[in-house]
């Protein structure tokens, strides 16, 4: 079972005290060493990293975990592989463009039977299953919404409509960002903890590490962590049900959503 991370803020935000926690279950703390990834949106842009090396000996991961890079929105995966070769190819997050804007996504879980039409825009380069389901997402939201990205809310509707179409084919855990929002589906684990004033202290779980909040950030920062487990053990984490999405925005859960609906 892969692992997923992800972030979203109302400030720019370095991950690097959680991501110090999730990048040792690469291989050290568990089982996931068959490569892992990370990206950032940073304005239009993103910053993407991948590597086939287990991440925690991964010099990749070195080099992101000494570049504190801010962002408002990011997605992390650590894999074990079910579908797919152990390749770059195969390596999440993947990335593609739609309404002229970047799209990121990371999946864990394993889809059986999904095997979808080839769309007319968005088609895998890979062979995992994860790919499959980002290109199917993403050319029905295409040819639902031609043209112009529509207003969140009902964005939202739409993404909760198509999750539930891919979960029936299996265990569908999955981050998705465009850069303003970022969208977390539970099909069987994931869970989440929102950090603002007044900050305290938090220690990781896989790691004797502890870092002080409120002597790093601002009255009126606002941070929401997502993860497949809880990355720390002295913070009260909220675990999303399962067949639930919610959408996480300027650091909060703003939205949330039985995928049940469309199965």
């Amino acid at each position: 079972m892969c692992q997923l991370l992800g972030m979203n803020c109302n400030v720019p935000t370095d991950i690097c005290f959680s991501f110090d926690g999730f990048r040792i279950r690469g291989g050290l703390t568990d089982v996931h060493k068959d490569g892992w990834g990370i990206a950032f949106f940073e304005g239009a842009g993103c910053r993407v990293f991948l590597d086939v090396e287990a991440s925690a000996k991964s010099p990749v991961a070195d080099l992101v975990h000494s570049y504190p890079i801010h962002s408002t929105n990011v997605i992390a995966h650590i894999r074990k592989a079910t579908q797919g070769r152990v390749a770059l190819e195969n390596t999440h997050p993947f990335q593609r463009e739609l309404w002229g804007r970047y799209w990121l996504f990371a999946h864990n879980g394993n889809l059986l039977d999904f095997a979808p039409p080839s769309g007319t825009r968005y088609r895998r380069v890979g062979s995992t299953d994860s790919e499959l389901a980002f290109c199917f997402l993403l050319q029905t939201l295409c040819d639902r919404f031609p043209g112009v990205m529509p207003p969140r809310t009902e964005l939202f509707e739409a993404i909760v409509e198509i999750a539930g179409q891919i979960g029936k084919h299996g265990e569908f855990n999955f981050l998705l960002s465009n850069g303003d929002s970022l969208f977390a589906h539970c099909g069987s684990k994931l869970c989440y903890v929102v950090r603002q004033a007044p900050f305290t202290t938090a220690h990781l779980a896989d790691q004797d590490v502890s870092v002080d909040f409120s002597e790093v950030t601002s009255p009126d920062d606002r941070v929401a962590v997502i993860a497949t487990q809880a990355l720390t053990d002295n913070e009260s984490w909220t675990t999303i049900a399962p067949g639930t999405l919610m959408l996480f925005h300027d650091g909060l859960p703003i939205d949330s959503a039985s995928t049940a609906i469309a199965v």
